[in-house]
């Protein structure tokens, strides 16, 4: 596949990761607390979804990983909102049987895998090592906010999934800066005022 068209995919994804931004924080506004909209995890779902496919096209593990962890949250949230059953069942069988197909790849062409992707020129290992890094603490946002959802039986945006967000998001950037990756750089920074707007919000309504 070219080149431009690996960029029009990466860029796809973070025009749904931005979207869900924007939606997040004019709900949120409107509300005068911070909300957890479906719209949110329907576009969270898509984006990666395009986001997976971007990183694989481009030998980058660092992102891969970053979507697996967060993937099914997504779907989770979907689902605690009664959103997920709406989708057509062709497209649900799908959306769940991509990230099993992709790992079954992993370990059945193990060797043409690992070449792939820990043996990149382009990758070298301590940058795929920091960039891994950075992603896990960025999806770990998710494990954290399922966790604190679950425990309520509501899909909820807390502190600390926005604390979170904003730290792993500086490290990617840093990352796509190195990697002269222009759909990271672009797609992490604008969140980074988005994620200081709710993490502002929730300390207004705390002091109230």
């Amino acid at each position: 596949m070219g080149g431009y068209m690996i960029y029009i995919i990466g860029f796809l994804a973070q025009i749904c990761f931005s979207g869900r931004l924007l939606f997040q924080w004019i709900l949120s506004e409107r509300a005068k607390r911070v909300v957890s909209p479906s719209i949110f995890w329907l576009l969270s779902l898509l984006g990666s979804y395009l986001l997976f496919f971007y990183g694989w096209l481009r030998d980058d593990f660092a992102i891969i990983l970053g979507q697996l962890i967060s993937y099914y949250i997504y779907i989770w949230n979907l689902d605690i909102k009664n959103d997920w059953q709406k989708i057509p069942r062709p497209i649900r069988y799908v959306l769940i049987a991509t990230p099993f197909l992709a790992i079954g790849y992993m370990f059945t062409e193990s060797r043409a895998f690992i070449s792939q992707f820990f043996q990149n020129e382009k990758v070298p290992l301590w940058l795929l090592v920091y960039g891994s890094l950075g992603q896990i603490v960025f999806t770990l946002r998710f494990v954290y906010q399922w966790i604190y959802s679950r425990k309520r039986h509501e899909s909820m945006l807390p502190l600390g999934f926005w604390l979170i967000s904003l730290s792993g998001s500086t490290i990617i950037v840093s990352y796509a800066i190195v990697r002269h990756d222009p759909v990271l750089i672009l797609g992490q920074s604008t969140g980074l005022v988005v994620y200081l707007r709710n993490i502002w919000i929730l300390h207004k309504a705390k002091k109230r």
